[in-house]
């Protein structure tokens, strides 16, 4: 395996699971009253950090953020920006 490749599916792998455990972190503390929790602003930018699977799958799995029309709608599209900039990335540094 090309190890450009290989780097960047480790990479966009780790930050999926980072995003993951932090949609479970913010509904677990969701359920408590009085406790700090995750701001929505640090989970769109995890997505944007090429974690928007992860957010994703975290969503629907705790079934936290799904009646968020800008959670449904701005996931999916940051998921497609992940993959073309991550693509991109690859034709670049295969060069």
């Amino acid at each position: 395996m090309d190890p450009i490749l290989l780097a960047l599916s480790i990479f966009f792998v780790l930050m999926n699971l980072l995003s993951v455990f932090i949609m479970w972190i913010d509904k677990v503390k969701s359920r408590k009253q009085g406790v700090a929790r995750v701001s929505e602003g640090l989970l769109f930018f995890l997505a944007a950090l090429f974690g928007s699977v992860g957010v994703y799958v975290g969503m629907f799995a705790f079934r936290h953020k799904i009646q968020k029309w800008y959670f449904i709608l701005g996931i999916p599209l940051l998921i497609l920006e992940n993959v073309a900039f991550l693509y991109v990335l690859y034709l670049l540094l295969v060069r």
